[in-house]
């Protein structure tokens, strides 16, 4: 029999719902791999067996009385470090938050629960979720389980490292510079950026972020499966009114053609060729899908886009971080602020102000592109996976990193979806590309990624090499 802890979620809510398995059952399977493989890759920090298999119990006394538990019934997710769940700390990884315990779910954790998913552990992030690297200073390192060599992405690497290691069916991150994209395609499994509004947040633990962050933060799926971001997606994105940024938009929308464009090189970025040619291979699966793919030379602006986004993170509230970091005294996130220190420091008293001007010309520039355009090919990031740490290597890795990243930057200034998917290997290391569309048409991204998966090779969990 197929072990429980490499099904999908989809697959697990079904044998629970049917009642061939209990949920109590997965629990036990999903603690068994969490102890023979974490150890190798930590990529969950905490973990409350006790909590597991009683959250595990009430999915199977609701079965029991007839009750439907909903659609996650017994599936096991994991949430990151920087996200509220109730009686653990909110740590975010820093030293300053280690006894930050919340009182309360933050919305998607609560989602989650109703829908019976099961919380099996607290996934690794690196410090105040500043890298696409993943290690902080209470909780150590997190290693991708494809190549110990490889960052795990970042800032969501522990959930996607634990996924891709088959720890959970469905990890909960967040993104507002490729926090989810960019761990999905270190790990090669698939991660959904929603559209800003669509997944309900809030940190009760925390003061409210800065108006910057709070425009361009998103909390959403990674998974092995687009059915299971799918999944994944329906249940985070339940109405919670403790987000004022909340729009209760269905998940699908109006009937679109299936026609995408492909832009290999949006900005005129250099993208590596093993980027290339997985951006011309995801092109022909979606023609062999039935969808007409138009190659483009170019889309609004990615750079503007970028600069934006640079200005609302930078420019609102950063100082203080800057404090925080010096506090804490993680390298990684030194490594980050020294980084971009210059750029802060060229920032004007109303850089936030023209920022959000500058914005409001940028999502109508997308909104009319994706009017021609329903859906977007392009790169994640300009290279394959980085060597772990590569920003730690000076400026100049720092400024590698940095430039490969511009479509993960730019993308949360306009509020626009994103879905990482993977493709496929290059000698061992994952490659995939990035799928975009219209603010709240996740489901076009979620359409065009699913055809693109069936015609590729089935991400599967994996030991850690």
């Amino acid at each position: 029999m197929t072990e429980l802890w490499s099904m999908s979620a989809s697959e697990l809510a079904a044998l629970v719902r049917s009642r061939e398995v209990s949920a109590r059952e997965v629990a036990e399977n999903a603690l068994r791999r969490l102890d023979a493989v974490n150890p190798r890759i930590n990529a969950i920090v905490e973990c409350r067996p006790d909590e597991v298999r009683r959250q595990a119990d009430q999915v199977d006394a609701a079965l029991s009385r007839g009750t439907d538990p909903g659609p996650l019934a017994g599936v096991p997710v994991t949430v990151k470090i920087n996200t509220d769940v109730e009686g653990y700390a909110t740590t975010n990884g820093t030293r300053l938050q280690e006894q930050l315990v919340a009182s309360s779910n933050s919305p998607a954790v609560d989602n989650l629960l109703r829908a019976g998913a099961v919380m099996l552990g607290r996934s690794n992030s690196p410090t105040f979720a500043l890298r696409w690297f993943t290690s902080n200073l209470v909780h150590g390192k997190t290693f991708n389980p494809r190549d110990a060599r490889l960052t795990p992405g970042g800032s969501s690497g522990g959930g996607a490292a634990a996924i891709a290691a088959g720890i959970g069916s469905i990890a909960l991150g967040t993104d507002i510079g490729g926090s989810l994209r960019h761990p999905a395609y270190a790990c090669g499994i698939h991660g959904l950026r929603p559209s800003f509004g669509r997944v309900p947040a809030y940190n009760a633990s925390s003061p409210e972020r800065g108006i910057g962050p709070q425009l361009m933060s998103a909390s959403g799926p990674m998974a092995r499966t687009i059915q299971d971001i799918t999944l994944g997606l329906s249940v985070m994105s339940g109405a919670d009114l403790r987000d004022p940024w909340y729009v209760p938009l269905p998940l699908d929308g109006p009937v679109m053609p299936r026609r995408a464009a492909l832009c290999l090189r949006p900005g005129g970025m250099s993208i590596a060729p093993e980027v290339e040619a997985a951006l011309w291979d995801a092109r022909d699966r979606l023609v062999d899908a039935g969808w007409q793919v138009e190659e483009i030379d170019d889309t609004p602006s990615v750079t503007e886009a970028a600069e934006i986004q640079e200005q609302l993170w930078l420019g609102d509230g950063f100082a203080n971080l800057i404090a925080s970091v010096e506090r804490d005294g993680d390298p990684g996130a030194r490594a980050v602020v020294d980084g971009v220190r210059d750029r802060v420091a060229a920032l004007t008293p109303d850089a936030v102000a023209r920022a959000l001007v500058r914005r409001a010309t940028a999502v109508r520039e997308w909104q009319l592109f994706f009017a021609r355009h329903p859906v977007l090919l392009v790169p994640v990031s300009a290279e394959l996976p980085f060597p772990d740490d590569l920003d730690l290597q000076g400026r100049e890795g720092f400024q590698r990193v940095w430039d490969a990243q511009l479509l993960l930057r730019a993308f949360p200034a306009v509020g626009l979806p994103g879905l990482s998917v993977a493709t496929g290997s290059v000698n061992g290391t994952p490659v995939g590309v990035q799928i975009v569309s219209a603010r709240f048409r996740e489901d076009l991204c979620l359409r065009a990624g699913a055809d693109i998966e069936a015609r590729g090779e089935r991400v599967v969990a994996i030991d850690p090499v």
